[in-house]
């Protein structure tokens, strides 16, 4: 690739979104390795009265996930302001939840996770360390407003094989570069978020 090529193509930064258990943070852990890009795990910016929410049964609501987005924001304005790509999971699961991560952030990108519902559970019910039960996955999937077509970003089936998805992802990332990111080895592992 020449310089000229490498020059032209603007660093992004990718929101890998949707429902919990849809392998939001397999993926995007896998996606900022493969690129050497930062990786923020959008959980991380709850406040501790969201996590305890959660935790407790009970899903957020707007005025909850408002501050929580204004940090993820903030997360996505730093990496642009230094001229980087980044990987960053939120459910964004409304269309105005992801305007508010897109606005002034005009490089940004969504990888949307979708899955069956009874698979998003058994993937919910068989992992550990996570706040979040599955009795909170019919409020998520009820919120989930589909990526519109005038949104930067495509949805991706998270029941296909890690590889296969990876592969797609980093396409949809750094569209002309995949020949570069390509890997004939599979990469191992599974989803589950």
């Amino acid at each position: 690739m020449t310089e000229v090529a490498d020059a032209a193509i603007q660093p992004v930064v990718a929101v890998v979104m949707g429902v919990s258990g849809t392998g939001k943070s397999t993926i995007a852990a896998l996606l900022a390795e493969r690129l050497g890009w930062p990786f923020a795990e959008g959980d991380d910016f709850h406040p501790a009265a969201n996590v305890a929410k959660m935790r407790a049964g009970y899903p957020l609501t707007d005025a909850d996930r408002w501050p929580w987005l204004a940090e993820v924001a903030a997360w996505i304005g730093e990496r642009e302001r230094v001229g980087g790509g980044g990987i960053v999971t939120c459910s964004a699961l409304r269309r105005s939840y992801r305007d508010r991560l897109r606005a002034g952030h005009p490089q940004t990108q969504f990888l949307c996770l979708t899955a069956e519902p009874d698979l998003l559970t058994a993937r919910m019910e068989n992992r550990s360390a996570h706040y979040m039960p599955s009795s909170l996955l019919e409020s998520q999937l009820s919120t989930l407003e589909p990526l519109q077509p005038d949104e930067p970003g495509r949805s991706l089936d998270s029941s296909q094989p890690l590889d296969a998805i990876v592969a797609t992802a980093l396409a949809l990332i750094r569209p002309g570069q995949d020949a570069v990111l390509r890997s004939t080895d599979a990469i191992p592992g599974s989803v589950g978020d």
